[in-house]
């Protein structure tokens, strides 16, 4: 027998049977750390590094962003990972902004966050339901 408030995974989702989805955001960010620590080891040139990564750890929370409600400071311990890999794949130390040299701009967790919010609503507007007569 299922215990309420253990974390089961549903439909790729972490949750328990109250609604707790504060796993899913631990598997988020666990994600995102190995994805940017595996970087670290692996010898890909920095456009491979920094796709790998999104691929990875950005991908996971793109997932669940529109759904699973995140805190401020959530979104910003998942920013430190972020900047953290683009950092490593383009052998930045650790003294320099967000905006990366050369261009090379980390995607920030707000920003995937309102991308996926938007594109969650416009997949709602589909479909003629509350939805879209709110809108």
């Amino acid at each position: 027998m299922l215990d309420i408030n253990d974390a089961r995974q549903y439909l790729g989702y972490w949750g328990t049977g109250n609604g707790d989805m504060s796993a899913t955001r631990k598997v988020v960010r666990e994600k995102a750390r190995v994805a940017r620590d595996l970087n670290k080891s692996q010898p890909l040139t920095p456009e491979l590094s920094a796709k790998h990564f999104a691929q990875k750890g950005i991908s996971a929370f793109w997932f669940s962003a529109a759904l699973i409600e995140w805190s401020q400071g959530e979104l910003e311990s998942l920013q430190k990972i972020w900047v953290q890999a683009y950092k490593n794949a383009w052998q930045v130390k650790r003294k320099f902004s967000v905006h990366l040299p050369n261009c090379h701009e980390c995607p920030l967790p707000s920003g995937v966050l309102t991308q996926a919010l938007l594109q969650h609503v416009d997949q709602c507007m589909w479909h003629d339901d509350v939805v879209k007569k709110l809108c």
